[in-house]
């Protein structure tokens, strides 16, 4: 038999910040699936969290697309293959250590190739937070060696949609990067970058967690609390010139400052919106700078393969704070509250 955490909405608030809305997950126990032609059956060994699991869970408004009763939640998982089916590419690989794909969608290619529509853990598509699961051949890709399945659980959404943030410039020795807050994303970003050789400033709310930014390969610090200006620190640390790239993950309520940040020819990259919003004009900054404002949505499973050969020539391992199978709910709630650096992760 398979345990599984499913969703089934009852609570009235559907706000991923009531107290009672992890009453709407629910463990429960069904038969291990078979894999059909040219699927595998996983033995999922670590999941983590992504924001977008609270809003599904709590039934939020927020979220475009709503659980069905009985949905399994979450996108990101590492496990092993068990068994597989007919026709199975995989059929030597028993037992080799696998991430699975988030979506149904985007092989390679450019972004027109990703359907929203095909990601795992929303609406009908049922997600990883089970002990079993079946997935098709083309979305698994074979973990890094260097890595144990808590570590490996953390990469796809966190880890390629970094891979993707700095596939938008050359990055190099001499390229300037730069970075917001100690979260998944941003904490990728930063091991990737210093790992190919670029000076990462990274902008946090605390020393605490600009020390681990440090850890991880940034190379200056500045603290946004204190700095609200912080444009202006990184001007000063540039010489004057700005930056190649930064990984906006604040959204409207940092996205002036980003742009300001910027050299001319510059890009910014937007990939998240967790700062309070705010009206701001950034078309004359944009334009007379010649800078990029580019959305970055997702990756493709090349991004994720290019990411485990990252990860293994580099020796990167991500920040991750782990919890039991039993202690899933607590995850979540710990993962709600923002204070921990890197991934969340709960083992299968």
């Amino acid at each position: 038999m398979s345990q599984s955490y499913q969703i089934f909405p009852t609570d009235a608030a559907k706000s991923h910040l009531s107290p009672t809305f992890l009453n709407n997950l629910h463990l429960k126990t069904t038969p291990i699936p078979t894999p059909g032609p040219n699927s595998v059956l996983l033995r999922i060994r670590a999941v983590s969290l992504n924001y977008r699991d609270l809003l599904i869970v709590a039934n939020s408004p927020l979220y475009p697309v709503s659980a069905v009763p009985g949905l399994i939640p979450c996108c990101d998982g590492a496990g092993e293959i068990v068994s597989v089916g007919e026709n199975s590419k995989w059929a030597s690989n028993i037992g080799a250590s696998v991430i699975v794909h988030p979506t149904h969608s985007w092989i390679d290619g450019n972004v027109s190739n990703y359907d929203f529509a095909t990601t795992r853990g929303m609406g009908d598509i049922q997600g990883l937070l089970a002990q079993y699961v079946v997935i098709e051949d083309e979305w698994i890709v074979l973990g890094p060696k260097n890595l144990s399945f808590e570590e490996m659980a953390s990469l796809p959404c966190a880890g390629a949609t970094a891979v993707n943030v700095l596939s938008s410039v050359n990055v190099e020795k001499g390229t300037t990067v730069v970075t917001q807050g100690t979260g998944g994303v941003s904490c990728f970003v930063i091991q990737f970058a210093s790992a190919l050789g670029a000076t990462v400033i990274s902008t946090s709310s605390s020393a605490a967690k600009l020390a681990i930014a440090q850890k991880l390969g940034a190379t200056h610090l500045i603290n946004y609390n204190t700095s609200p200006s912080w444009s202006e620190d990184i001007l000063r640390l540039t010489d004057n010139r700005g930056v190649d790239l930064v990984a906006d993950v604040g959204g409207s309520g940092t996205i002036g400052e980003t742009i300001k940040s910027l050299r001319q020819g510059g890009t910014a990259c937007c990939i998240g919106f967790l700062a309070p919003p705010k009206e701001v004009d950034v078309v004359f900054d944009l334009m007379f700078k010649a800078r990029t404002l580019k959305g970055v949505i997702c990756f493709s499973r090349k991004m994720v393969e290019d990411m485990v050969v990252l990860v293994e020539e580099h020796d990167i391992h991500p920040p991750i704070e782990v919890y039991e199978w039993e202690d899933a709910k607590k995850a979540f709630e710990i993962y709600r509250d923002q204070k921990v650096v890197g991934k969340v992760v709960i083992k299968v």
